[in-house]
């Protein structure tokens, strides 16, 4: 079986991955310090819990199907930001384990900072909160943010007014329906973002799963792609192996150089933490 490379994300300023072990991860953002569930983290970590708890402020209890409850450890704040360069997002403590950013993405902001150029266009589906779709409007670029929830697309906006920038494009709709709409209205993109989770809920409540959706979401995202341009997708579901990531690529950008690799980030502990997969669609110069 073929063995793909791994890509790591590493810590900044104002993130760190402590410590991972027993199902959870400790981490900080900006000045708070969380642990939260992470399926990954099947190993013995480095610290003991007992350690952990001097540290965080705030650990979220999962109950079952993913939901559960913050419980506060130490004084701190429901509501702050942290930064990534000279950009700052604003985080919370909410009804879900996620607290508005997810970290291992730095890997996918650096490459959009680094290719997207002011005069292209920019598509970032599933777009949660909107952190990459801040990174490319800093550019000049023209972009458009496409989800399917309402709060998020809030959410995304008060991000945009905390970076002082504007004129992002604001989508509420499906990422799958906006794309097949837009091969019809024959529009292209520069560089396109991919991030869906696992399974999802549709702007009407419709549900579907990744490993469900993956064909066509690829296939009418290479329709949309402008023939220089750029791709990210990442994966996260365990039923959609990276070995099919790989196989759709090759299926749908044949003549074009691409890459598949498995996202990883290395603790301050020196714990190995699993993220998912990245592909990426890359221009001939970058081979």
């Amino acid at each position: 079986m073929k063995t793909f490379p791994r890509l790591y994300c590493h810590s900044w300023e104002n993130y760190e991955l402590l410590d991972a072990g027993f199902g959870k991860k400790l981490e900080r953002f900006g000045s708070v310090i969380t642990i939260r569930p992470e399926v990954n983290a099947y190993f013995k970590p480095v610290l003991p819990f007992s350690e952990w708890k001097k540290q965080a402020h705030w650990e979220f209890i999962e109950s079952k199907g993913g939901k559960g409850r913050w419980r506060s450890i130490q004084n701190a704040p429901t509501n702050w930001s942290t930064g990534y360069n000279q950009l700052f997002f604003e985080l919370d403590i909410s009804s879900s384990k996620h607290v508005g950013l997810f970290p291992e993405q730095r890997v996918n902001w650096d490459f959009i900072a680094k290719h997207l150029e002011p005069e292209h266009r920019f598509l970032n589906l599933f777009a949660y909160t909107g952190a990459a779709s801040v990174v490319a409007r800093q550019t000049g670029a023209d972009v458009f943010h496409v989800d399917a929830v309402k709060q998020l697309l809030t959410k995304a906006r008060i991000n945009q007014e905390l970076n002082e920038l504007d004129g992002i494009h604001w989508v509420h709709e499906d990422a799958l329906k906006f794309i097949q709409k837009e091969v019809r209205r024959e529009k292209s993109y520069d560089f396109i973002l991919m991030d869906p989770p696992a399974w999802g809920t549709g702007a009407k409540g419709e549900r579907w799963k990744i490993e469900d959706r993956i064909d066509e979401l690829l296939g009418a995202a290479a329709k949309l792609l402008s023939s220089e341009g750029r791709l990210i997708v990442n994966t996260y579901s365990p039923a959609l192996p990276i070995q099919l990531l790989n196989e759709l690529f090759e299926l749908y950008f044949p003549a074009v150089p691409f890459t598949v690799e498995e996202l990883w980030m290395k603790s301050a502990t020196g714990k190995e933490l699993y993220f998912g997969n990245v592909g990426r669609v890359l221009k001939s110069d970058q081979r």
